[in-house]
């Protein structure tokens, strides 16, 4: 059962992570895609770990899958910008998985569309 002080961590997460890949991160890896979303961040009830879901859209495949890999290899680095930020005695460590939310509503409304000029 989830707490409301993980509840509320993991919101402070979401935007901190968040704002670490959009700085620094994009700072010194400006091959990083555009566009990049931390969609959920996941804390466990012990505060040891935290899974974090990230969208990344980009209309290069090679370049999204590099931006992932990227995000994923400087997990320690976003960690220490955590403990910058968050007042809490110990910073998870962060699990980055991939979010493909955003893939499946584009396929979702091309089907729609598509089916609404069948109709017409």
């Amino acid at each position: 059962m989830k707490g409301m002080r993980t509840e509320r961590l993991a919101g402070e997460f979401q935007k901190e992570i968040y704002s670490a890949i959009t700085g620094r991160l994009r700072f010194e890896f400006p091959q990083l895609s555009p566009i990049i979303s931390v969609t959920a961040v996941d804390v466990a009830p012990d505060l040891k770990s935290a899974k974090v879901y990230i969208s990344i859209f980009d209309t290069d495949e090679q370049r999204k899958n590099e931006s992932y890999s990227i995000i994923s290899q400087n997990a320690g680095l976003i960690r220490h910008e955590l403990s910058k930020v968050m007042q809490i005695r110990t910073v998870p460590e962060l699990r980055f998985k991939k979010d493909g939310s955003m893939e499946y509503g584009e396929k979702i409304d091309k089907i729609l569309s598509d089916l609404e000029k069948d109709e017409k």
